[in-house]
């Protein structure tokens, strides 16, 4: 108590005011001791030694570490239990407050990780990246600031309450590296790796881990040291749609068949029971986040019943018996403990049969894997008093196609999906599938900035977001053009999906086919032209880095933009030569398949191996034949023609609409659709926006006394926002009938599956013209709010 009081009487001393007014004076922070109280958080103490760390990174002096404050200048860590400081802080979630008086720096957190998200605040401001590990971002030896740090500064809670990854398909990355390079000795994804994970969610000001779960990886809790690691980083412990109550059932150790008998509730509910009895007791001293319901093994639909209705009285059955294990061993009501429930796949149609869901427990909305939220809170859900989160896929293993490679998910498409859910009360939980990892580290940065402060974000910047980012990181050059190119690109056609197949299909679908580009039409040259610049202009920055920047702007980018350029170049050659014979094209096809091997080959030796085995190879999940070799003919032949159902119409006139004079409720949106520039109708949320008009002049191509118009447009294929809506806007020319055009689909669909590899769905219709006027102006309605068209052609 004694030296908890002289603390506080230190702190309250420190402060210090001269005249009335507070004294600010910059500290050198090498020349600072760093104090913290132990009866504090053990996080306080951790983060302690991690300034220290952390400075001595830049500086290559490191300051002392102690409990008692001695001489000037003095850098204090404490949480407002310890402290009375900042009162305002009390009480709130992860907050924290910088101030600089009197020659010495208080960080205050309204908790343990309010505190962390300022010791790393200052330590960002000093030059140590959150990546400085995870990507080999330099540190900034030549920032001066750690030589002279003042600020005062209070942050506000994060946007979002729970905000984490879910690491996840890891058998191709993660897996292998660990297992073959970081963690030889354990021969799996175990504490050492955790321990480097939960540091970069720390600096990346996340608080949730989603661990790696699939059989290949021995479960989380096999490796008990893990679970320790999370909470040394004040990381909790999630997990996804299928593993309740942190229980993963497919893994052998945990869940095994021949031992435990049915994972099926109806008929082995008192063995599973247990098991989810065991895992609370078990993990019951740490903070965690807790799946509620239950599915099958894995990723399989709930056993038993098929009947959705009945499956949903089971499920109100098994949350019930759920929240009394979680109150028999956490000592708190249900209700006070953070739990979710994720309606992926199967789960939705349960819960829309009827399902009653605890109002406390907070619905994970899941995009459908692509990136498109499937479904959003309505104004019912909306005053749950759970709130509502997402799941979200930057990655994903499953049908119609892996995407398991490189990240290719649009920035202003992450942006407008997950607006719409925080619009419509999504602040409570956001969890993002980031695969491995590694090569994700742009996005997921993007992803936690959101999560961290939304407000911080708009229409206007988003897209501009990761080429900034970039900037501060490898200083000014023109990432935007690249970063433009390289999304819009994969837009068209990600890299994953040039094969064309569509897996676990009928045969004539999940065989591999040559493009919808054309070398007749110059679309195919286009597109590697547009590669090759890009890849040029990566090459340049490269070669104006030091060598010890190099490597992280590879991982980060240059490795995603080279082989994206070489799977294009792999499968279009071979088209080429299919179309020709030409044994010339299966050769480049053959020299791009070798470049990726040598672009693998780059990855996993530079930096002394470092990395070697993160990406072991290029993944080729269980849904893809694109990583294979194509096949080469010498004479040519129709054989992989692309069916003309998979061909897009495209009509002779293009309207220009990036040139289009748009006022609200329309908006322009630049950095999403075919040509990069979309005309959004109306906000999602906005239902007083339905009935709303934009004028649109048809300014050539239309021959005089023509009666009727061709009509092609190009719609971004995106989920109603809730069950009761659909997705439609009307057109109209020259004010004659109308066309609705409303896109209808099931998700597991032919039609659906060919939307999402290509990021379009097109209505071809005619519409009655005006042959008396020599100007025609075409007219779309808003019928559901927030439909993005991408491109309209007509003739």
């Amino acid at each position: 108590m004694k030296q908890l009081t002289t603390f506080l009487f230190a702190w309250l001393l420190m402060i210090g005011v001269a005249n009335g007014q507070q004294m600010k004076a910059a500290v050198n922070l090498t020349k600072a001791t760093i104090v913290y109280n132990e009866a504090d958080a053990p996080l306080v103490k951790q983060m302690a030694q991690v300034l220290a760390d952390d400075i001595e990174r830049v500086a290559d002096v490191r300051p002392q570490v102690s409990i008692r404050s001695g001489k000037q200048p003095t850098v204090f860590l404490g949480t407002t239990k310890q402290t009375g400081r900042h009162r305002e802080l009390k009480g709130t979630w992860e907050r924290y407050a910088i101030d600089t008086k009197n020659g010495n720096i208080y960080v205050t957190g309204s908790d343990a990780r309010g505190l962390a998200y300022g010791v790393l605040h200052i330590s960002e401001a000093i030059g140590v990246s959150p990546w400085y590990w995870f990507a080999d971002v330099p540190v900034d030896k030549n920032n001066k600031r750690v030589y002279d740090y003042a600020e005062n500064y209070v942050s506000q809670s994060p946007s979002v309450k729970y905000r984490g990854i879910f690491i996840n398909d890891e058998d191709w990355g993660l897996k292998t590296w660990a297992s073959k390079t970081f963690e030889k000795e354990l021969g799996d994804i175990g504490p050492k790796t955790y321990d480097r994970v939960c540091e970069l969610l720390l600096r990346l000001k996340a608080n949730m881990l989603a661990p790696a779960m699939h059989s290949c990886t021995g479960a989380f809790y096999s490796h008990p040291e893990s679970q320790k690691m999370a909470d040394k980083w004040g990381i909790m412990i999630t997990t996804s749609h299928c593993e309740p109550l942190l229980f993963n059932n497919a893994a052998k150790s945990e869940w095994d068949k021949e031992r435990d008998g049915e994972w099926n509730y109806e008929t082995n509910s008192a063995t599973i029971l247990k098991k989810l009895d065991d895992r609370i007791r078990e993990t019951a001293q740490y903070d965690n986040i807790y799946t509620m319901g239950l599915r099958g093994l894995h990723d399989e639909a709930m056993k038993g019943s098929k009947d959705p209705k009945v499956r949903a009285r089971t499920l109100e059955n098994v949350m019930a018996k759920q929240r009394g294990i979680l109150e028999k061993y956490k000592g708190k009501k249900a209700e006070k403990l953070p739990q979710i429930f994720v309606p992926y796949k199967e789960a939705l149609d349960i819960y829309d049969a009827g399902l009653r869901v605890p109002d406390d427990i907070t619905l994970v909305w899941p995009d459908d894997n692509y990136g498109y939220m499937k479904r959003i809170s309505n104004k019912a859900e909306q005053q749950r008093s759970g709130h509502s989160g997402v799941y979200y896929h930057i990655s994903y293993l499953g049908t119609p196609h892996d995407n398991l490679w490189i990240a290719t998910t649009a920035p202003m498409l992450m942006y407008e999906e997950l607006l719409k859910a925080y619009n419509a009360g999504g602040d409570r939980y956001w969890l993002l599938n980031v695969g491995d990892i590694k090569p994700m580290e742009i996005e997921m940065q993007q992803f936690f900035d959101m999560a961290y402060d939304f407000s911080k974000f708009s229409y206007d910047n988003v897209n501009n977001y990761q080429a900034e980012f970039l900037t501060r990181l490898f200083g000014h050059h023109d990432f935007q053009y690249i970063l433009d190119n390289y999304y819009q690109l994969a837009w068209n056609r990600k890299p994953e999906f040039m094969g064309y197949e569509m897996e676990w299909d009928s045969p004539e679908y999940s065989r591999r086919y040559d493009t919808d580009f054309s070398f007749q039409t110059g679309t195919a040259q286009k597109r590697l032209t547009a590669y090759q610049d890009i890849c040029f202009a990566y090459d340049a920055i490269e070669s104006k880095l030091t060598p010890e920047q190099r490597p992280a702007l590879f991982e980060m980018l240059g490795y995603a933009v080279h082989s994206a350029y070489q799977m294009n170049r792999k499968y279009l050659y071979a088209q080429a030569n299919h179309e020709t014979g030409n044994m010339i094209y299966a050769e480049q096809s053959k020299d791009a398949c070798r470049k990726i091997d040598a672009l693998l080959e780059r990855y996993n030796t530079q930096l002394d191996g470092k990395w070697n085995q993160m990406i072991s190879e290029v993944p080729p999940g269980i849904v893809a034949l694109y990583q294979k070799m194509p096949e080469y003919t010498d004479k040519p032949t129709d054989a992989y023609r692309l069916p003309d159902s998979q061909r897009h119409p495209e009509l002779q006139h293009q309207i220009d609409l990036a040139s289009l004079n748009v006022s609200g409720p329309f908006r322009l949106l630049e950095g999403i659709g075919t040509d990069w520039k979309a005309l959004q109708l109306g906000q999602p949320l906005d239902f007083e926006s339905a009935g709303s008009t934009i004028n649109i002049p048809l300014s050539s191509g239309i021959s005089p006394r023509t009666n009727s118009l061709q009509v092609c447009i190009s719609v971004v294929p995106m989920w109603p926002v809730a069950a009761d809506r659909s997705n439609r806007f009307e057109v109209s020319v020259d004010g004659g009938k109308a066309e609705m055009c409303e896109n209808k689909f099931k998700e597991w669909s032919r039609e659906w599956k060919i939307q999402v590899l290509e990021n379009r769905k097109e209505f071809v219709f005619s519409l009655p013209l005006d042959a008396s006027r020599q100007n025609h102006t075409m007219t779309l309605k808003i019928v559901d709010p927030g439909q993005i068209i991408q491109k309209i052609t007509y003739e």
